[in-house]
């Protein structure tokens, strides 16, 4: 049995990942761009429907993302009147995020999205649950 080359892309794990995520993102942008989001915006106001109310730090954790990434995409949706954004009076380095009416009622608009989205990836319902689970593991494994 030959050996295989570890330095293959092939043989690489974070390869398909890495194309995987780009093409599924790709996938969503006709989507989003009717709303004038970008991907990154529109994961962070799957938060804020979840939340209402949340401070950056904590975004930035359900995200993966630090807060120098998040600033700008704060600063985009706040722009766009989905949310609103307020320094704590106590301590000014603590930047709350709350979801507007506006931003609560763009997610019955976008509520379909990710069965759209879904149709390209065409996987059946057991596959999905089984990649989610596989992804999660991954990631709690990495983030230990």
């Amino acid at each position: 049995m030959q050996e295989q080359d570890e330095l293959k892309l092939e043989s690489q794990l974070c390869f398909p990942l890495y194309v995987c995520s780009r093409e599924i993102i790709k996938k969503y942008k006709p989507f989003l761009d009717k709303y004038d989001l970008t991907y990154t915006q529109y994961i962070a106001m799957m938060v804020m429907w979840d939340k209402n109310e949340i401070n950056v730090k904590e975004l930035g954790r359900h995200l993966h993302l630090d807060s120098g990434t998040l600033t700008p995409v704060m600063k985009k949706l706040e722009s766009k009147g989905y949310i609103t954004r307020n320094r704590s009076k106590e301590d000014e380095r603590n930047l709350s995020l709350k979801i507007t009416t506006k931003g609560k009622n763009l997610k019955e608009k976008m509520k379909s999205l990710p069965q759209e989205v879904g149709k390209c990836i065409n996987l059946n319902e057991n596959e999905a649950i089984d990649l989610y689970k596989i992804l999660y593991k991954i990631l709690e494994n990495i983030n230990k």
